[in-house]
Formats: structure tokens, C-alpha cells, sequence
């Protein structure tokens, strides 16, 4: 009798458990369901409030800042702007000025290829050069280069690159041999005075393109080297005396301290030539140039196609130029005191 009400008991609290451990197990399950649920919805929410886009980011190296390159950078981002990639919307602009430091363009580039930039936009030589000695495989889109093939930026001008650079030259050998000419017109047996970084390649191209320039019509020309633009206004007044005219080139380094040759230039009288147009604004007094910001804007729309995935940066052929006009300054004509010719009322467009 004893023996089996112990094993009635034993059963019941068998049963007993069983009955408990599976209530457990499908509350359990319940409660992980319901959580399961709340989890896709909170998913489905957060999906639906903040739709991902594609964001692009953008390094701009600039060897200095001066009015011409600044004018090229920002026509480069209203082309980006017209093609859909906004600032602060979809692309985000990484800007670097190497404060005419060589060796700030290397470290700049670096730093670039190190955060993973979608593009790299180099306004000048050096930054094109310092970019590509940190990268083949980030796209360069570069503007403001004198000579891309003597640069070995580009193996052809007009061709396409077949690398990860392309963009647009800011020279034309038209524009030096026509600002010679200019000179040799209205300045008969006029002397050159010439100030140039000798560490610049697209200064060299320049000056040689000069020197062939005058020699072919029989003007001499008179040269001074820096290294920096602290030593340009000794070296302009060292040209006080031993010349009739200063011509400077889209020297990056002179460009950056123009007021100091734009000072001499006025209290010595001498007519002061200059290689763009911003440099007119500055007090130059004639060039026969192009405007930075066309050629900035063209850069600009290369790199749009290579961000929409148009084309590959290798299929796109390095450019030059649009073509150049005269543009004279007539309040520095008369502060160097330049005799005023009535044919430059008909030639030049003026800026003030």
C-alpha cells in the first residue's frame, strides 16, 4: 500500500514538472518572438528615416594661395555644384594649402592618399606632382599646369592619359609669344626684366618659351631667381635701372608677393607685365591671358564625369587652354606711367 502511493506521488510530480518546463519554453518562446518583432520594426523604421547616399570626398591641393589659383578652385566646385555634387550635401571638400612649400605638397598628398579620398584635385605643378608620387590608383583631376608633359603628369597633351590623372594646362605658348610681341611694339628696344622660382618646372617651361620669344625678334632679357616669396622685392629692385619693362610669368612664388614688384614698378616707372588677368587687380598693368576660373570650371567637369562614373580618369585627355585676349589696367598704366596708345582702346577689354 505504502509502495504505491510512493510511486502515485512520484508520477504526479513528474507530471508536475514536465507541465511547468513547457509553459517556460513557450513563454520563452513568445517573449523572443515578440522581441524578434519589435527588433525588425525598430529596423524598418530606422531604415526608412535615413535612406543612405552616396557621399564623395574631395582633397584640394594648392600650392599657394593667390588670387588665380583661388579663382580656378572655386570654378572647379561650381562645375561640381552644376553637376549635382553640392557642398555640404553629397560632397565634402578637404582644402590644403602648402604655403609654397614643397614639401608641405608631399606631406599634403600623403595625408590624403591615408584618408581614403574619392578624388584628389591639385591646383598647381608641385600639388599635381606630389599627388601622383602618393598615388596611382585615386583619380587626380589637376588645373594651373604650365606643362603637364614636361611636368610627367601626362605622356600627351590631347591624348587620353591611359593613368589616374587628367586635367587642364593654364598655358598657351601663343600667350607668351603675343605679350613679347606686345612689348616689342609698344616699348620699341625695351629690355625684359624677368623674376621666377628656378625650383617651379612650369616656371622654366615659361621662362624658356620667353628667351626664345625675345630673341627671335631681338629683345634682351634680364633674369632674377627666388626660392621664396620673401626675396621678390629685392630682386625687382635689383632690376631698377637694367630694364624697361617687368615681365612676370604665372610664377607661383612671385604671384604671392606681386604687391612688392607692383611697388617698385610704380615708383620707378616701368611698365610691369603680367601672365593672367588677377594679377591685373593687383596693380599689373597688361596681359595677354586667360581666365583661371574657365579653366578651374573645366577641371571641375571632368571630375564630375569621374564621380558619376561617366568615364575612367584614363580615357579623359589632358586639355589646354580656351583662347587668351588682351586685358590692360588702365589706372596701373598710369602709375607706371605708361604712355596711353589708342589702338589698346579697340584691343583690350579693361580692368579697373
Amino acid at each position: 500500500m505504502r509502495k504505491r502511493l510512493f510511486i502515485s506521488l512520484v508520477a504526479f510530480l513528474f507530471s508536475l514538472f514536465v507541465l511547468t518546463a513547457c509553459g517556460s519554453q513557450d513563454a520563452s518562446q513568445d517573449n523572443n518572438e515578440e522581441e524578434n518583432s519589435t527588433q525588425a520594426s525598430d529596423s524598418d523604421q530606422t531604415e526608412a528615416a535615413s535612406p543612405e547616399e552616396e557621399q564623395f570626398k574631395i582633397g584640394a591641393s594648392q600650392i599657394v594661395e593667390h588670387p588665380s589659383l583661388d579663382a580656378a578652385f572655386e570654378g572647379f566646385k561650381k562645375a561640381l555644384a552644376d553637376n549635382g555634387f553640392v557642398e555640404g550635401e553629397n560632397v565634402s571638400y578637404d582644402f590644403q594649402s602648402a604655403q609654397g612649400d614643397m614639401n608641405n605638397a608631399a606631406s599634403i598628398a600623403q595625408k590624403f592618399v591615408a584618408d581614403g579620398v574619392d578624388l584628389i584635385f591639385t591646383n598647381s605643378t608641385p600639388s599635381s606632382q606630389s599627388a601622383l608620387n602618393a598615388t596611382r590608383d585615386i583619380p587626380i583631376i589637376f588645373t594651373s599646369v604650365t606643362d603637364p608633359v614636361g611636368a610627367d603628369l601626362v605622356p600627351e597633351m590631347n591624348e587620353p592619359t591611359g593613368g589616374n590623372i587628367t586635367g587642364v594646362s593654364d598655358f598657351l605658348a601663343e600667350a607668351v609669344d603675343e605679350t613679347v610681341e606686345f612689348i616689342a611694339t609698344y616699348f620699341e628696344g625695351a629690355k625684359i626684366g624677368l623674376i621666377y622660382n628656378s625650383g617651379e618646372q612650369n616656371s622654366i617651361a615659361q621662362i624658356e618659351t620667353v628667351e626664345t620669344a625675345a630673341k627671335k625678334i631681338g629683345l634682351e632679357v634680364a633674369k632674377r631667381t627666388v626660392s621664396t616669396s620673401a626675396e621678390v622685392q629685392q630682386s625687382a629692385q635689383s632690376l631698377v635701372g637694367d630694364v624697361d619693362v617687368i615681365y612676370i610669368i604665372t610664377d607661383n612664388t612671385v604671384v604671392s608677393a606681386l604687391e612688392t614688384v607692383v611697388a617698385v614698378s610704380n615708383d620707378y616707372d616701368i611698365p610691369l607685365i603680367v601672365g593672367e588677368p588677377d594679377s591685373l587687380n593687383r596693380g599689373g598693368f597688361a596681359t595677354f591671358g586667360i581666365d583661371y576660373f574657365t579653366i578651374g570650371y573645366r577641371s571641375g567637369e571632368m571630375a564630375a564625369e569621374v564621380l558619376k562614373g561617366e568615364k575612367a580618369i584614363g580615357d579623359i585627355p589632358a586639355e589646354s587652354p580656351p583662347e587668351m585676349q588682351l586685358f590692360i589696367n588702365k589706372s596701373a598704366a598710369e602709375a607706371q606711367g605708361v604712355e596711353w596708345n589708342s589702338e589698346w582702346d579697340e584691343k583690350a577689354q579693361f580692368v579697373e
